[in-house]
């Protein structure tokens, strides 16, 4: 028994032991581990209740933990900047969580990649572009980041990239631009509103990133101009870049026409005028004229020819023609060039009345009236000036459009500059001065001797002439039989094969001018002997151009009566034969002859033909048997040119497939006899050459 209990007391002994040893390394433990920091307490304003007061404490936080906010609020203004440096992510970046960039890519992969950065940017683009037309004084900034991301750079996207930022940009800028000129405010020190401040602070960055942006699209128009000595070549991507910052910068232009900048636009764009890109001078042009008709004010069009005038001159007008042919759309309507001068010199004599009445008047009363008549009389003229300073600007717009004219027309030899001038002169000839129609009839007179001119400049310069003496220059003492007889040679150079029936318009207009307007002043051989030339020339033409022949023809033997002598075939009241080759209408007896053309032209494919050959034949009726419907009987000679034009490929109205029908003996005996009596009136060798046979 006794050892049994050794045994016990030995293992207790034992455990004791153990468990000693394990406390003691735990308290070691616990003794190496740091104590947590004391809680401290910050005191508070006691709350003051019904059963006393109760005191208020809060934890106070330690330093360690107000840095680490600190450093939590840092991380979050960092990642704000990052949210607005999204535009230099780059291709390379986006790819490198999923590629190794020193593995080769495939094509897929790298569709794949680009498509995927493209997507993010257009996703940018577009949340930018909607928050700024939802609420443009408050995300006013996002224009900003839309000019940052135009600044792309990556390779493969960068182009894309900065098309759509031009185009989102352009139509954020078309909505939010206001109607009016923003200025610039110098108040330091002046208190204003909240309202006129925010107000302020809005125009003022509109205005700031308007002009980045227009900086930007003139750095990619100007690529396209290729300077002096530059032997490097735009790419293709480079070229489509800068057409498109071209159209952006001409819409805007469009739009807003009086915002700020626009003379900057107007220096830029007007040198593409003679870019030897056709499309952009064409795009361009569209663009200038759709101005010069929408401007009410004409300051924006006065601006433009002041840059095209400067232009002209440095240029020694060797320029391509749509810079002179957007002159043409102008609207110079009762334009005085005297009249400015005449107010300054009403203006004086007021003023002078008004010091004559203060040295001479003596009586108070007396004087007081007279000083308010006049006064009343200053401020009349003073209020016709505010009203008339459009047609100021119009007075300097017609001086620059007429020194730009005459320069050329005196100085240059490429026809068709002189062609566009002189069409010019023709259409605004009811603004020059009386002062100077002889030294331009006389100039032209030169003009049509010269060698080098074409058949269009040809016309041109007689419809001047008669556009001259037709307004306001019918009191010039001035023989225009050398322009009579310059055209009624010209009408045999018109024909439907040949290129000058294009033209054939600008003949209409002229022989209005001169046959009509004209028509007192000019004898009835030389009448009869443009009637006669003109049914000839219908004979030449397509359908059209014998409509605007035989339109005029009517319209004379409407206002003319003797000219009725041509519709009778009894050939005893003439002087002689009828003389066709010669170059005057005055000497060429047509009165011996009649209308055989109007046989021929009964025939003709076009049914509106026959009816005004019916009409003619009857004696130009307006009513009754022969007679022409109103809708085609009010059209002037021009408008039936135009109205029945086939450039379309297209009747109208639609003509029938002939039928193929034999001729009977009596109607072969009627030709022959046409044909015969056709001969005798007309030299041989002349029916030759009008293809008669």
């Amino acid at each position: 028994m006794s050892n049994i209990e050794c045994r016990r007391s030995s293992k207790k002994r034992k455990r004791n032991d153990d468990e000693e040893e394990e406390i003691a390394l735990e308290k070691q433990y616990e003794e190496h581990q740091i104590a947590p920091p004391p809680i401290k307490f910050r005191n508070l304003l006691p709350i003051k209740t019904k059963q006393g007061l109760v005191p208020q404490q809060i934890v106070q936080e330690d330093e360690e933990s107000e840095k680490e906010d600190d450093e939590e609020e840092q991380v979050v203004e960092e990642n704000e900047t990052d949210e607005e440096n999204d535009c230099d992510i780059t291709l390379e970046s986006l790819a490198e969580d999923e590629t190794d960039p020193s593995k080769p890519l495939s094509a897929a992969e790298l569709f794949y990649q680009r498509n995927k950065a493209l997507t993010q940017r257009k996703l940018e683009i577009g949340v930018l572009s909607s928050q700024v037309l939802e609420n443009p004084e408050e995300k006013v900034t996002n224009l900003r980041l839309l000019l940052k991301i135009m600044d792309e750079q990556t390779p493969v996207i960068y182009i894309t990239v900065r098309k759509l930022v031009i185009i989102s940009l352009l139509e954020i800028f078309k909505d939010i631009i206001p109607a009016y000129r923003i200025r610039t405010h110098k108040d330091e020190g002046i208190l204003l509103k909240k309202s006129t401040l925010k107000l302020r602070k809005f125009e003022t960055e509109l205005l700031q990133h308007y002009k980045k942006f227009l900086q930007k699209l003139e750095k990619a128009c100007m690529a396209l101009q290729k300077k002096k000595g530059n032997t490097a070549t735009l790419s293709k991507e480079g070229k489509a870049l800068g057409h498109l910052a071209l159209s952006a910068m001409c819409d805007l232009l469009v739009t807003h026409p009086y915002f700020n900048f626009s003379e900057n636009i107007t220096q830029v764009i007007v040198p593409f005028l003679n870019h030897k890109d056709a499309t952009l001078r064409k795009m361009v042009k569209e663009k200038v004229e759709t101005i010069f008709k929408e401007d009410k004010k004409e300051e924006l069009t006065l601006k433009i020819l002041r840059v095209l005038n400067h232009y002209l001159k440095s240029h020694a007008h060797n320029v391509k023609v749509e810079m002179l042919e957007v002159t043409l759309v102008l609207r110079l309507r009762d334009v005085n060039l005297e009249k400015e001068k005449e107010l300054e010199v009403k203006q004086k004599k007021l003023m002078s009345k008004k010091q004559n009445v203060l040295q001479i008047s003596k009586k108070e009363r007396k004087r007081k009236k007279q000083l308010q008549h006049l006064e009343k009389e200053l401020l009349e003229t003073k209020a016709e000036e505010n009203k008339q300073a459009k047609q100021r600007n119009l007075t300097e717009i017609t001086k620059i459009v007429f020194a730009v004219y005459f320069r050329i027309l005196k100085s240059s030899t490429n026809n068709k500059a002189v062609g566009v001038c002189l069409e010019g002169l023709a259409k605004f000839a009811h603004c020059i001065n009386l002062d100077y129609y002889m030294d331009m009839v006389n100039l032209l007179d030169k003009l049509l001797k010269e060698e080098w001119i074409g058949f269009k400049e040809q016309l041109h310069c007689i419809q001047t002439v008669f556009a001259i003496l037709s307004g306001q220059g019918e009191s010039l003492t001035l023989d225009p039989t050398r322009f009579y007889n310059n055209i009624y040679k010209n009408l045999l150079e018109i024909s439907a094969s040949s290129k000058a029936h294009e033209h054939f318009l600008i003949v209409l207009q002229i022989l209005s001018d001169c046959l009509i307007k004209r028509r007192k002043k000019i004898t009835n051989k030389r009448m009869i002997g443009f009637v006669k030339r003109i049914a000839i020339l219908s004979l030449h033409l397509l359908h059209n151009g014998s409509l605007g022949a035989l339109g005029l023809v009517r319209n004379i033997m409407q206002l003319n009566k003797n000219v009725d002598i041509l519709l009778d075939t009894d050939n005893s009241f003439g002087d002689g034969n009828y003389m066709p080759e010669l170059d005057d209408a005055e000497y060429s007896n047509a009165a011996s002859t009649s209308l055989y053309e109007l046989a021929l032209l009964n025939k003709h494919y076009h049914p509106i033909v026959k009816k005004f050959v019916k009409n003619i034949v009857s004696g130009v009726p307006t009513s009754g048997e022969g007679s022409l419907v109103p809708e085609i009987g009010k059209l002037r000679p021009e408008e039936l040119f135009q109205s029945y034009d086939m450039s379309e490929m297209a009747f109208n109205p639609s003509v029938p497939v002939p039928k193929k029908e034999k001729i009977t003996p009596s109607e072969s005996h009627q030709y022959k006899a046409v044909l015969i009596s056709i001969f005798l009136h007309f030299n041989g060798t002349f029916c030759l050459k009008m293809n008669l046979w």
